[in-house]
């Protein structure tokens, strides 16, 4: 009869419950030169992608509420609507087809894909460094 011990290696580690990891289980302090200054950097490309995921949102919401006739007198579709027209900078008129609501969904992807997209190159310039 076989024993556990002799059936070679086992495959499974051993657990180390309730105590600290004993290899590799922290991360790697950063590189030098890259201490505070690449935090900063980090944590503002992270706050542009919030504020840049906050607007697109805004103008998703926006766009649908156009396109499923939401009701105008709704404070949260009324606060959508204003922050809409307050962050589309002046590209809610760009292109002006025959039908209100597709001009709303051209426009307002529009301006989401331009915001999306200098977000992109402004968050890569500050991780780059």
């Amino acid at each position: 009869m076989n024993s556990p011990s002799n059936q070679g290696p086992n495959p499974h580690p051993p657990h180390n419950r309730g105590h600290h990891p004993q290899q590799g289980g922290y991360p790697q302090e950063p590189a030098p030169g890259r201490g505070s200054r690449g935090d900063g950097a980090n944590t503002v490309a992270n706050i542009i992608r919030s504020a840049v995921g906050v607007v697109v949102t805004v103008f998703a919401l926006h766009v649908l509420f156009v396109v499923f006739d939401a009701n105008q007198g709704n404070e949260f579709v009324s606060v959508v609507y204003a922050l809409a027209q307050t962050l589309v900078l002046g590209l809610g008129d760009v292109f002006t087809p025959e039908g209100a609501v597709l001009g709303v969904v051209l426009n307002y992807g529009l301006a989401a894909l331009i915001y999306l997209v200098v977000g992109q190159l402004i968050i890569k310039a500050l991780r780059s460094r």
